[in-house]
């Protein structure tokens, strides 16, 4: 049985507007500082993954392709 933290075993990960520009990892996660910090383009598509750890994002309410 796995014993670490179950924090760290989230891969799945939604967020909003606020929480953009979307960088990982991200100051909730336990192992904040576990890689180098990237910041993940999400607004065209509404999900991006990390390259580093292998979270996927999910933006809330979908892509917002830029259009105002």
């Amino acid at each position: 049985m796995d014993q670490h933290n179950p924090n760290n075993k989230s891969r799945e990960i939604e967020i909003t507007a606020e929480d953009l520009p979307l960088h990982c990892p991200m100051p909730s996660m336990m192992l904040w500082n576990s890689h180098p910090r990237v910041f993940l383009s999400i607004e065209a598509t509404g999900k991006a993954l990390c390259p580093y750890c292998g979270t996927h994002y999910t933006l809330k309410g979908g892509a917002t392709g830029g259009h105002h």
